[in-house]
């Protein structure tokens, strides 16, 4: 049975729902993100914006710049969040076998449905549209990696024909076109081809999918490895990879980039604790336990450092993770040099919190007993409900 994969892509999600919210913000150039004076980043941008050449990930500071009269809003995750569970009950309204990739992006397998593929999709479409108001584009193949591709280029044709609003495209490669769908494309659109890649390729003269696909497996194979056999499937449009209904945790990570860059150790020292006490309540809220503890510095200059340390036992507490991150500092931060941004992570999960063996110092259990009730308290009444002295000091 042919498979068939829609992806789908809500359109400049953030802004679409902060233009629900506010009407007044239609047909203007506005982006939600953080502050220009506290070096906040564009996180999504209007199309009005986009005219300026306002992308995502852009500082803010800069985006002012290239547009003076750019309304900025303020991030609502938990708004985002909100609609994006309503979006994807829609699509498990569907069918079973959804694949979120993100907040607002995922992959549907709907091959058991008895329709076509493309009256599917707009079907699809025409639901989020008239039941969320929400703008969406679909890309349609019998596998992921060409669906998505095919979502990318359906969205740059809409741009193409000069539509100024949300694409609301659909694409739809029918079965066995694959390769020839491809072809034509710039490498640089196949998963797994990253800059260093794409270099590489170029220095071979492979510049488009169909370069690569003319290329023989075993030359691919000789000069990438197992990387170069996967190369060689994706050049012409083979992908057997499974919708995965549910997606495994790899880590856990927090960080802060200060409007101001830092070089005082105590500070930088109750920032580290405070990250690290999130990603504890993170862990323990979803029962995971990490073997490996990463920090994350990056200095004024942009250049940034990442430290890990494996430890004897996994762990959720907060006290284990933030002495781990201690010593990590300490052993990589010269004295006195400025801060831009820290973080703190945790990975090499088991499932479920440490389990406490025989000879366990009574404190740890004691201390385990506190965490957990101090848990309970924060998500009653705020995470800001219990906080250390020593928190209180950057506010004096």
């Amino acid at each position: 049975m042919v498979r068939k994969i829609l992806h789908l892509d809500l359109d400049a999600f953030f802004c679409a729902v902060e233009a629900q919210e506010n009407p007044a913000l239609r047909g203007k150039p506005f982006a939600v993100g953080g502050k220009p004076d506290e070096r906040g980043v564009v996180a999504s941008c209007s199309y009005e914006a986009r005219k300026f050449g306002i992308r995502s990930a852009m500082p803010m500071a800069r985006a002012v710049r290239v547009c003076p009269e750019l309304i900025i809003i303020s991030a609502r995750h938990g708004k985002y969040g909100e609609i994006s569970r309503k979006v994807m009950a829609k699509l498990h309204d569907l069918t079973p076998l959804v694949e979120q990739i993100s907040i607002d992006e995922a992959f549907l397998d709907v091959t058991l449905l008895p329709e076509d593929a493309e009256s599917i999709a707009r079907r699809l479409q025409a639901t989020i549209r008239d039941d969320l108001d929400l703008p969406c584009s679909l890309g349609v193949a019998n596998n992921k990696l060409v669906a998505k591709i095919a979502n990318n280029i359906g969205k740059e044709g809409a741009r193409a024909r000069g539509i100024e609003g949300p694409p609301n495209a659909i694409m739809v490669v029918p079965p066995g076109q694959e390769a020839a769908f491809l072809a034509p494309l710039a490498v640089t659109e196949l998963w797994g081809v990253g800059p260093k890649t794409a270099e590489r390729l170029r220095e071979l003269g492979i510049r488009t999918i169909g370069d690569l696909a003319a290329r023989s497996d075993a030359e691919l194979i000789r000069r990438f490895g197992k990387h170069g056999a996967d190369l060689a499937l994706r050049s012409k449009g083979i992908d057997d990879g499974p919708i995965e209904t549910e997606r495994e945790t790899k880590s856990v990570s927090r960080e802060t980039t200060y409007t101001q860059d830092v070089s005082d150790e105590e500070t930088l020292k109750r920032t580290l604790r405070s990250l690290g006490d999130s990603v504890g309540r993170t862990l323990r809220k979803h029962e995971l336990a990490g073997t490996t503890v990463t920090i994350k510095l990056r200095w004024a200059d942009f250049t940034t450092l990442t430290r890990q340390v494996t430890l004897p036992h996994p762990t959720d507490l907060d006290g284990e993770i933030w002495a781990a991150a201690e010593a990590l500092f300490k052993a990589n931060w010269p004295p006195d040099k400025r801060v831009r941004l820290i973080g703190v992570g945790v990975s090499g999960f088991e499932s479920g919190p440490r389990q406490l063996g025989l000879w366990d110092a009574p404190a740890e259990e004691e201390d385990r007993r506190l965490q957990k009730t101090l848990d309970v308290l924060r998500e009653r009444f705020g995470k800001d409900a219990l906080r250390r002295a020593s928190d209180l000091m950057d506010e004096e």
